[in-house]
């Protein structure tokens, strides 16, 4: 048997890239920094700076500045909560439980409802009062319940002053630059997820292309709120960021829209297929005029002797090389502004922004029934360590409630505490017990950071463990001045933050999230409540409003692991998005010809009898299908301009809505319900 040589090459000192020693240097600074500095200001656990510290290294300016306004209203706030709870229940137990369990309760609530700051602030402000409470229950007066508040609050703004200025020392590549080079790639990821969807060929990567497509457009909306708090021109140009990802997220809809022309069109002619690659290929080019893509759209013109059919996609396709040069131009007109300069794009609203009111109730009470189980378990056994289980509790179950998988999260957190429990006993009662001075401390402290900020970036199966190691790992070692040694509290106090996350995975067993299918069944059901809307003479959401609601509904299952529940929420929002934008032209379009008019406003109530809010009705699909395929015949024959204009408009409605036939012949339960 032969030993084969550790390759050197692979330990991550020498694997890592030079950002990457960036990011682990300044991390590992600013925990240090943080720490020293709360050992010297004597605060009471100054391994709360080096946690805060932890928490918001971001790798851009803007993640970090965003997160640690968030960290610290949150904060504020949770110690505003904890003064406010302490100082009036804490001479009663049962009203003390109900109390914090009802704020905790209230903070998953609200942060399940929003996103990025808004979210993270209220989890922060949910378990920092659990932190300062369940820490004061054996205070005597007020002004020991002040200074305990008042020493975490200084801890957490300490290490997020700390961070920040790592972050100036060592900055790491702009937001600006990332989000300007995520533009011009997803620009060109339109062109080519186009051409995947307009050939002739019917693939199998067509459906996930699609929804990937959407969930990267989606994501580009966290690198806009990324880069507005990192410099001011973004925040000035913030409108036009805004409009460039509406409008990315519009051409996708015309995308789907063109390609279901190409489906439910019998024989289309070759030249429209080669004119269409001509066409992408022309847009692909950095040097494409209106007038070059004028010259190639003239040429795949359609004839006065074509039908509709090629007449209506003719004019999606203008429509979407149109629409594709303009976004273009304002991403030209945005990368090339100044601080001064102001850019007018179209007023948009901002993307939708709901989520779940049954989830995120039902999580608010899972939080509250662990908070009083975790107290009356307290209360009964006298454990004195409970204030640790608690803690960790109410971490766990605000912090993941709003996890796309809460319960392998909580799982992938239990086995993180419990590698904890043995470093920190080896590291605690073998090296630190032998240190005496804090800079000896930091001597070990500093290279270990460094290498689990490497391992965390280069192995990305194991980064959510590293990282929660890391973020754990202050309060596990417990650095205090003076320092604490005392083996059975170590062990008591280790067994007790294990036990609060047991409490936590347990409540998320027995009240467990709903099924990615129940989920995905309330938010078609959502849905279609937004297109009835849309139906009615006066919609309360506009166009863009509905399109940007529809993208979000679908993003809120873009994680989830059932395939059958993602495929039918993806088919139910682009259907009603098409139908929702032929509904907007239906109503736009004006002729002199009554005849012409009634049949648009038949087209229009044919929808009324179709979608209800729990589902299709088939019966009615099938005659209004039948309705609409006499109607375009009649318009063929006219022969009338404007006869022809709306036969292609039908026709495009006629395609968009012979998909929602597909669920009989797959699942007709599951699209009624």
């Amino acid at each position: 048997m032969k030993l084969r040589r550790p390759d050197l090459h692979q330990l991550p000192w020498i694997k890592a890239s030079a950002a990457q020693w960036r990011y682990a240097l300044r991390n590992a600074l600013a925990m240090c920094l943080a720490l020293s500095i709360a050992y010297g200001l004597d605060l009471s656990e100054p391994y709360w700076a080096m946690t805060s510290a932890a928490v918001v290294s971001f790798p851009t300016v803007g993640g970090v500045i965003s997160k640690s306004l968030g960290r610290i209203a949150g904060s504020l706030l949770g110690a505003i909560a904890a003064i406010i709870i302490a100082g009036h229940t804490l001479n009663e137990p049962w009203l003390f439980t109900l109390s914090i369990a009802s704020w905790l309760a209230l903070c998953t609530w609200i942060a399940n409802h929003f996103q990025n700051n808004v979210a993270y602030a209220f989890s922060l402000a949910g378990y920092t009062a659990a932190i300062i409470v369940f820490s004061t229950v054996d205070v005597s007066g007020i002004s020991q319940l002040w200074d305990i508040t008042q020493a975490r609050v200084c801890e957490v703004i300490t290490g997020i002053l700390c961070a920040g200025l790592m972050m100036m020392i060592l900055p790491s590549t702009s937001d600006g630059d990332t989000l300007v080079n995520s533009l011009h790639a997803m620009h060109q990821r339109l062109l080519t997820h186009a051409g995947l969807m307009l050939q002739q060929q019917n693939t199998d990567g067509i459906r996930s292309a699609h929804e990937q497509v959407i969930g990267q457009i989606l994501t580009m909306n966290l690198l806009r709120i990324q880069a507005f708090w990192s410099h001011y021109r973004f925040r000035r140009q913030n409108h036009v960021l805004n409009y460039v990802l509406h409008q990315q997220l519009k051409l996708t809809s015309i995308i789907s829209s063109l390609r279901r022309m190409l489906v439910n069109w019998d024989q289309p002619p070759a030249r429209i297929f080669h004119g269409t690659t001509q066409l992408l290929e022309a847009l692909k080019g950095s040097d494409a005029s209106k007038y070059d893509i004028a010259r190639l759209l003239a040429a795949m013109a359609p004839t006065p002797d074509s039908d509709y059919r090629h007449r209506a996609y003719w004019q999606r396709l203008r429509y979407f090389s149109m629409a594709y040069l303009n976004i273009e131009r304002w991403i030209r007109q945005f990368e090339r502004a100044d601080a001064d300069a102001l850019l007018s794009p179209p007023a948009v609203s901002a993307l939708a922004r709901y989520s779940d009111s049954a989830e995120a109730g039902w999580s608010a009470l899972r939080t509250f029934c662990a908070i009083v189980f975790g107290c009356a378990f307290w209360m009964r056994t006298q454990w004195d360590a409970g204030s640790a289980a608690l803690t960790l509790t109410a971490i766990s179950c605000v912090l993941y409630s709003s996890s796309p998988s809460p319960a392998s999260s909580v799982s992938q957190l239990l086995r993180t505490l419990l590698l904890l429990c043995v470093f920190s006993f080896v590291m605690k009662f073998a090296i630190m017990v032998q240190i005496t001075v804090l800079w000896q401390f930091l001597l070990v402290l500093f290279p270990l950071v460094i290498t689990l900020q490497l391992c965390k970036l280069q192995q990305k199966k194991l980064a959510p463990l590293w990282a929660q190691f890391i973020v754990f790992m202050g309060s596990f070692l417990a650095v205090s001045n003076p320092p604490d040694y005392d083996y059975q509290l170590f062990l008591n106090d280790n067994i007790a933050k294990v036990c609060g996350v047991l409490i936590a995975w347990l409540a998320f067993q027995m009240l467990r999230p709903s099924s990615d299918k129940r989920r995905s069944r309330r938010q078609i059901r959502a849905l279609r409540r937004d297109f009835r809307d849309q139906l009615g003479r006066r919609p309360q959401l506009s166009e863009q409003q509905f399109e940007s609601r529809i993208y979000h509904r679908i993003s809120q299952l873009s994680n989830s692991r059932d395939e059958q529940a993602r495929v039918w929420l993806l088919r139910w929002g682009v259907v009603l998005l098409n139908a929702s934008h032929i509904l907007w032209q239906l109503r736009q379009w004006h002729s002199g010809n009554g005849m012409l008019v009634q049949m648009r406003d038949a087209a229009i109530k044919g929808l009324e009898k179709i979608i209800s809010e729990r589902g299709v009705r088939h019966s009615s699909l099938g005659v209004v299908l039948s309705e609409l395929d006499s109607m375009i015949g009649q318009l063929n024959a006219s022969q009338q301009p404007d006869a022809i204009e709306l036969a292609g408009i039908l026709w495009r409605l006629y395609c968009s809505l012979s998909q929602l036939g597909q669920a009989l012949a797959v699942d007709t339960a599951t699209a009624q319900r």
